[in-house]
């Protein structure tokens, strides 16, 4: 479970404003292992859990039936295979963008009050094997504006030029310093 330390009502009004703005653009994530209910469902499962819930109750109405599909296709030996979707696809993806969408609250909260604002690195979820790429960002800091742009224009829910937050399972979340 995610400590996220600064998950204010204020912060969590933001992190809704950001993800309505994706949603509004069309650029809102929409992982290929959701079902089309699933991802008719998302846009308003996740503006509830970040209005008024945690990245525990999205995975858990994620993992409804049909919300999920259970086959994905991947490659294997350059062949297109069938597979199971992991038994934690909801978890991952839950995790993932409730963090990615805190972190850009968060930034525009402290932004609001220091243009200058940064953010510190820090392990929001104990892992039982942590990356060493992963330990070694644990208080490096980012200037707030450079890390909400990044993840504003990375909306692939994957990957961002900054590497905050660390990529799936890392653990790693950012807070105001000194929090």
């Amino acid at each position: 479970m995610f400590d996220l330390q600064n998950l204010t009502p204020d912060v969590r009004s933001r992190m809704v404003q950001e993800i309505m703005a994706d949603h509004g653009a069309g650029v809102l994530y929409l992982s290929p292992r959701l079902s089309a209910v699933g991802r008719q469902l998302y846009p308003d499962l996740f503006r509830a859990a970040a209005e008024s819930h945690d990245m525990q109750w999205l995975a858990t109405e994620l993992n409804r039936a049909g919300r999920l599909k259970t086959t994905e296709e991947r490659l294997l030996k350059n062949k297109a295979i069938q597979a199971k979707v992991p038994h934690n696809a909801a978890e991952t993806l839950a995790e993932g963008e409730f963090n990615r969408f805190y972190v850009r609250g968060l930034c525009r909260f402290v932004l609001e009050g220091n243009p200058e604002a940064e953010v510190e690195v820090y392990r929001a979820k104990d892992v039982a094997d942590p990356r060493p790429e992963s330990e070694a960002r644990i208080g490096e800091r980012y200037k707030a504006v450079a890390l909400l742009e990044d993840l504003r224009t990375s909306n692939n829910g994957i990957d961002v030029a900054l590497g905050v937050p660390a990529g799936p399972n890392s653990g790693l979340s950012v807070r105001i310093p000194g929090a």
